[in-house]
């Protein structure tokens, strides 16, 4: 399945040029465009699902070994010091293309790129057990 409005799907098809890192049957991974380190990658699946929940387990899983592979040859290949594994979903997550992808970022000593997850200040104001709870009943 092709979204034809996908720029993933481009890259994919070769409509658009990458710089590959990797490609099989179901998974391609390219340099990002926009590289906030050396080395940051993008690992795609083929076919097109909008975000990592609305990906078929098996697919998903795919993209995710070689998005470590990525991440080992980044240590070793790269002298990285650490990497980032991570995917957005949805618009306020920060997902900017809605096809499923998973970013490989290496990081480095002094490379001033900051991710960061701000603790809650008012978490005495959560009812956490209750939210695990909400939590349970979906799963």
């Amino acid at each position: 399945m092709k979204k034809d409005d996908c720029i993933f799907c481009k890259i994919i098809s070769g409509e658009i040029p990458s710089s590959k890192i990797y490609e099989d049957d179901d998974v391609l991974a390219f340099l990002d465009i926009s590289q906030v380190t050396q080395g940051h990658a993008l690992v795609v699946c083929k076919e097109h699902y909008d975000s990592f929940l609305t990906t078929p387990k098996k697919v998903m899983h795919k993209v995710m070994d070689v998005a470590q592979r990525i991440g080992q040859a980044d240590m070793i290949m790269l002298g990285a010091r650490g990497v980032n594994i991570l995917t957005n979903i949805g618009k306020n997550a920060g997902q900017s293309v809605f096809h499923f992808h998973v970013h490989v970022i290496p990081r480095y000593a002094g490379d001033d790129l900051i991710i960061e997850m701000k603790e809650n200040r008012d978490l005495e104001k959560l009812n956490l057990p209750a939210i695990a709870e909400e939590i349970k009943k979906g799963l």
